[in-house]
């Protein structure tokens, strides 16, 4: 875990996949900035390699983190991600292990390894429970816990909403008891402002997605009710008012 790497509580991870590239993920992006400045809420912005070094130039609030990222040393290794590169570009972290970029246990081990010795942080997505547990044997600074099955798709019921908070709150607990330093990110079936309040009240660390704002009419508004309601939820949840909506 590279320990200088502080994420606040709540945050929100915001992650372009391949839908976005040049002057349209550098919009939302600087859009994302001021939305994190407006609500004091931490956003992760994970865009193409390629753009990078200009969004964080861009952008003050904001964390820039690359979608991936290898364990290679410098010197041979075309087409692999080099964390120099990244952190030079002006990356704050990597985001590893995810669905469609799966690694295996012994490599994100490496790559954790990696980002610690340079100085980037790390964020490791999970798939179940034991993926979780595993993962956060290897100390990364997030773990973002979203089972491959739920990814993109919206699913909204009252028994979603309990399956969802008993899942948070047996996870949590459990990262906790190996490394409490670790935040966990749960990012599952986010598509309004109501899905992101009910899952920071169900205990949540934060929470992010990709379609509910990249493929939403106005993706800038749709951000905006989505901060607001982490922020409300959070603020809710620590006065002892949150209620499921």
């Amino acid at each position: 875990m590279y320990k200088d790497y502080n994420t606040r509580e709540p945050f929100f991870e915001l992650g372009p996949k391949a839908y976005l590239y040049g002057r349209a993920s550098l919009e939302l992006a600087i859009q994302a900035d001021m939305i994190s400045k407006k609500y004091n809420i931490h956003i992760i912005y994970t865009p193409q390699y390629t753009d990078i070094e200009k969004i964080a130039n861009a952008t003050e609030y904001i964390d820039v983190f690359s979608q991936h990222m290898d364990a290679l040393e410098i010197g041979r290794g075309i087409g692999s991600v080099l964390p120099e590169a990244i952190k030079s570009a002006g990356a704050a972290g990597a985001l590893l292990n995810h669905a469609e970029k799966k690694m295996t246990l012994s490599d994100i081990s490496k790559a954790i390894k990696r980002a610690d010795e340079i100085g980037l942080a790390t964020m490791v997505c999970a798939d179940n429970l034991a993926e979780v547990l595993a993962v956060a044997q290897l100390g990364p600074n997030i773990i973002l816990a979203e089972p491959e099955s739920q990814i993109g798709v919206q699913a909204k019921s009252d028994d979603n909403i309990k399956n969802n908070c008993e899942y948070i709150k047996k996870v949590k607990k459990k990262v906790k008891d190996i490394n409490p330093l670790i935040k966990i990110l749960f990012s599952t079936e986010i598509y309004s402002g109501n899905d992101v309040y009910n899952i920071i009240c169900s205990g949540a660390e934060g929470t992010g997605c990709t379609s509910g704002v990249i493929k939403a009419d106005n993706p800038t508004e749709k951000l905006d009710e989505m901060i607001f309601s982490m922020q409300k939820a959070w603020n809710d949840l620590n006065e002892g008012k949150c209620r499921p909506l």
